[in-house]
């Protein structure tokens, strides 16, 4: 999943990209409200850390201009201050939900999944099965038929929207807008890699392989169990 991070302060900023690249998210970083808007513009994100003190706009005329434009990302913002006042501006600007400064990380990752859950039905559950795949988006686990599958951070990335989209087939570009941030390159060979990488980890040694490629269209990852199991 693809975050924007509004933050300014470059050590608040690297503590939080630091956690949530660890926890598999994308993370892409603003540093004032006109850039904000304008990486909305061209990117597409499932999630927005607001910071409210920001230089150019605040995070409030930001959160208030996105959603006037019709912008329905989901938005947690951040603030030194802790005056109702300032929370009740905040969720009337069209925040979704409001974390004081200072805080543990621990708090914001929980934060960021309920919001995830609020946002899309297919997030409800942190563990879910694909098949005979169980995923476990809180601890970044895999298992296939009980066994454990290793994945590094961005295996697992790309694994999870496969997973969460399940007899779908994804093409690239759609995979690199929720699963890189700005810096990925389009001519890079970086998400077959991936796909190579995962196919070998979950298909090589199953008697089904789940991990599909359509020539010219993208990947999709097989769920075989019947609409009763479901």
């Amino acid at each position: 999943m693809r975050i924007l991070l509004v933050e300014d302060d470059e050590g608040i900023s690297n503590f939080i990209v630091k956690g949530l690249q660890e926890s598999a998210f994308a993370v892409d970083v603003a540093v004032n409200g006109e850039d904000a808007l304008y990486q909305v513009s061209i990117n597409t994100y499932d999630l927005i850390i607001l910071d409210v003190i920001i230089p150019i706009k605040d995070g409030f005329e930001v959160c208030k201009e996105l959603r006037e434009k019709g912008v329905q990302i989901p938005i947690l913002m951040l603030t030194a201050k802790d005056e109702v006042e300032d929370r009740i501006e905040g969720l009337e600007a069209g925040a979704d939900d409001y974390l004081t400064k200072p805080f543990a990380y621990g708090e914001l990752l929980a934060r960021v999944h309920a919001l995830m859950r609020r946002k899309e039905k297919s997030y409800v559950e942190s563990r879910f099965t694909v098949s005979d795949l169980e995923i476990d988006s809180n601890s970044q686990k895999l298992w296939r038929e009980g066994k454990e599958i290793p994945l590094t951070a961005k295996e697992f990335t790309v694994l999870e929207y496969l997973a969460r989209n399940a007899n779908r087939v994804i093409g690239r570009e759609e995979i690199s807008e929720h699963c890189w941030n700005e810096t990925y390159d389009p001519f890079s060979n970086s998400i077959e890699v991936i796909v190579n990488r995962l196919r070998k980890k979950i298909d090589q040694e199953a008697d089904t392989t789940l991990l599909q490629t359509r020539r010219g269209a993208g990947y999709m990852l097989e769920d075989r169990r019947s609409n009763e199991d479901i």
